[in-house]
């Protein structure tokens, strides 16, 4: 159909591993038409959903084009391949994995160079001591552009880098490079150092939907009904439920309420005098031991698969951005 909703996601390694887990834990198993090796899948119980497996690179692209209507991929993907990426995608939600920053790093024997203002100073002299401009190496051409502009350093040459980045200075094939880490222990073993200031952009594995894209009616509902899932899922993983018996529940919760910002779900009493709270997992022994010194004999904490409970409402930004009524 014209209007299926096209989910891009990783084709291979840890990032489509953690994607598919990601989206298997709130409710969305991902499948492929044909076996392991075929790049189409579906979403079990979704029928307006078709999914796309793409390198990381190619889903920026296609949200920048509107091929596809939502992607997982690094945002440092997306602000490299995509000219103006507020004004096409729409960040829905941070993955909690695929972190890695883009830096600026320089050779540990530029003992003088430790800011972007020290970088400037190098630029400046380089031509003149070594008959060349400095040259960078990097995969990060729009990125190292923008920030280097906007910190008033323009006498460089890009040497764009099509291996292992890092390499770059002691080969001889560049100065300095921009390039991504996640621990720093790559560029320490290629006696290479971050600038102080050098962080480009802390990137992340992302939910991205873009505006390019046609949002029909039945690719809207899909939508709708993937974050509502993932809303209920997040949710349910920042709570715990809390069961007790214990004298005056009313009062007992409304006390509760104001001190742990617990909710009761099912009203003040549930049951045969059964007290049931929401608490989110930082405040769960703060609370027990608060009702244990009311008197409550008997607690019960449960973990929480789904909690439908008006949270999806936090995507609403998303749907406005989108046109999605």
């Amino acid at each position: 159909m014209v209007d299926t909703l096209i989910l891009g996601i990783p084709s291979k390694g840890r990032l489509q591993e953690a994607t598919m887990t990601y989206f298997e834990r709130a409710g969305l198993k991902i499948a492929k038409k044909g076996g392991a090796r075929d790049y189409r899948g579906v979403i079990k119980g979704l029928d307006d959903v078709e999914v796309a497996f793409l390198s990381a690179s190619e889903i920026a692209g296609e949200l920048a084009a509107g091929t596809v209507h939502l992607g997982v991929t690094g945002m440092d993907l997306v602000h490299e391949k995509i000219a103006d990426p507020d004004a096409t995608t729409v960040s829905v939600a941070p993955l909690n994995f695929g972190f890695a920053d883009v830096v600026v790093a320089v050779p540990d024997s530029w003992i003088d160079v430790q800011t972007m203002h020290d970088l400037d100073d190098v630029a400046a002299g380089f031509r003149a001591r070594h008959g060349r401009r400095m040259r960078l190496a990097t995969k990060y051409v729009r990125l190292t552009r923008n920030f280097f502009r906007a910190h008033g350093v323009a006498d460089y040459r890009i040497v764009e880098s099509l291996g292992a980045t890092e390499g770059a200075p002691a080969s001889g094939a560049a100065d300095l490079i921009v390039d991504i880490t996640t621990t720093g222990s790559t560029l320490s073993a290629n006696h290479l150092r971050i600038l102080s200031d050098g962080v480009i952009l802390k990137s992340e594995a992302t939910l991205v939907a873009s505006r390019q894209a046609e949002w029909a009616g039945n690719a809207a509902g899909a939508l709708k009904a993937m974050l509502s899932r993932i809303a209920a899922q997040d949710r349910a993983a920042s709570i715990f439920e809390v069961r007790t018996a214990i004298g005056e529940q009313t009062k007992t919760f409304r006390e509760v309420s104001d001190l742990f910002g617990c909710t009761a779900p099912f009203g003040a009493v549930a049951g045969q005098g059964s007290l049931v709270l929401h608490v989110e997992k930082a405040r769960i022994w703060e609370l027990t031991d608060w009702l244990r010194a009311r008197g409550a004999t008997s607690i019960t904490i449960g973990e929480l698969t789904y909690v439908l409970d008006g949270s999806a409402e936090a995507f609403s930004p998303v749907f406005d951005a989108l046109d999605i009524s």
